[in-house]
């Protein structure tokens, strides 16, 4: 098993790896949606179209275990708990996500908008690439910083009650959050905003 053959396996239903590494001769692949097309294959699976509770989650389980039958590894979430799996580590030990000025994870290619669906855990040290270089390393305007128009996201750190009061009044961040969706590379992923809206939905419910 390589890492290409995981990807063309993840890729036939619209997921990708978005970075792994090893441990105890073990090897986790995390992954996540593979942009553009992601949410128009998602959106018309059953969970969704039968209004599944959670119709994401409950895709995701079954993509991703269906994902390890095929390759032989044994599937994880981020959901599903408590206990809950430690995806925020795992993330920053796959050489591929980085914790961003504003707090937020950010990935190589999905920027502030990166999404784990779940991972792969196999029993073997598979081949990955080394890691990447951080973003925000060579991003000289930091758009994330002031982004935020209540100052909820800084590097101060995270005010969720004033982030979620000002979703109430502001439309515009209500379908996407202005952070996220500031990053240079959040805007080179190809994420519907559709799939964007879903998340603040489930994240402040109107």
């Amino acid at each position: 098993m390589t890492l290409d053959d995981i990807a063309t396996a993840a890729a036939a239903v619209h997921l990708m790896p978005l970075g792994g590494f090893h441990e105890d001769g073990q090897t986790t692949v995390l992954l996540g949606p593979l942009e553009p097309g992601f949410w128009a294959y998602v959106s018309k699976r059953p969970e969704f179209l039968m209004g599944a509770e959670d119709p994401l989650d409950a895709w995701s389980h079954w993509a991703i275990t269906a994902l390890g039958c095929v390759t032989g590894a044994r599937p994880v979430f981020p959901f599903g708990g408590p206990p809950f799996h430690p995806f925020i580590s795992w993330s920053l030990k796959s050489g591929e996500a980085w914790q961003s000025p504003v707090g937020l994870l950010v990935h190589k290619d999905a920027g502030l908008l990166v999404s784990y669906r779940g991972a792969l855990i196999f029993d073997e040290e598979i081949d990955l690439p080394s890691p990447a270089a951080k973003p925000c390393d060579s991003c000289t305007d930091q758009p994330c910083l002031s982004a935020c128009p209540v100052g909820a996201l800084s590097t101060d750190g995270y005010d969720v009650p004033r982030c979620k009061a000002h979703i109430d009044v502001d439309p515009g961040c209500r379908a996407g959050c202005r952070v996220r969706t500031s990053c240079p590379v959040s805007q080179t992923y190809g994420r519907d905003p559709a799939q964007t809206a879903f998340h603040m939905e489930a994240f402040h419910p109107s």
